[in-house]
């Protein structure tokens, strides 16, 4: 009898504990209770790892990673990742009016760009001060949003190809992600050349 009583003490100490625990539970908001089960980063290590997923998705480095010839054509060379044009290399020898008459678009290795706009250079990403050594991350943002050259709002709107319109619609976390990648990169010396006007605007 006496082990009975035992029995059934434990077995409604137990039920009140969990009784309290589901209490507990409801009182919980369950959009903060959501939001705390959240995987950080998108299921990724860190916020950078998260960075550099989306850097690589969104094809960043077609543009803006110089190519090296290899036996398949031209590949992407990693050991200048994400630098821009390089200053060395001079833009595509066309005939320019004639491209803008017709607009034509032509391209040389994907990092300078020829169209009815003029000549756009794909711009050095790495955290270097010929690069975005300086930048902030609100400069990053007014770049994205607002297609702002350097991130400022006096800035002119960035050249085609940069499809600045369809990155905008990356939310903050994805855009600080990408910022906080390009910063932690190697920082690579690059003067990327200024953009040319269109030849037919000269008249």
């Amino acid at each position: 009898m006496k082990n009975s009583s035992i029995i059934i003490f434990i077995g409604f100490g137990a039920s009140v504990f969990l009784m309290s625990q589901c209490a507990d539970k409801g009182n919980k908001d369950p959009v903060a209770v959501a939001e705390s089960e959240k995987p950080l980063y998108q299921g990724f290590e860190s916020k950078e790892k998260l960075g550099e997923h989306l850097v690589l998705i969104a094809g960043c480095h077609d543009c803006h990673t110089p190519k090296k010839m290899s036996a398949n054509g031209p590949e992407l060379d990693f050991s200048l990742a994400l630098s821009g044009h390089p200053s060395q290399m001079p833009a595509p020898n066309v005939d320019r009016r004639d491209m803008e008459n017709k607009g034509l678009v032509v391209t040389q290795t994907l990092t300078s760009w020829v169209g009815p706009w003029g000549v756009s250079y794909a711009a050095n990403l790495t955290p270097d001060s010929t690069g975005i050594g300086m930048w902030k991350e609100e400069n990053f943002l007014t770049a994205i949003r607002k297609g702002k050259f350097k991130g400022l709002e006096t800035g002119r709107t960035l050249l085609p190809p940069m499809p600045w319109q369809m990155y905008q619609n990356m939310t903050d976390e994805e855009l600080s992600a990408i910022f906080a990648y390009l910063k932690s990169i190697k920082p690579i010396k690059n003067v990327v050349p200024q953009p040319n006007m269109p030849v037919l605007a000269r008249k």
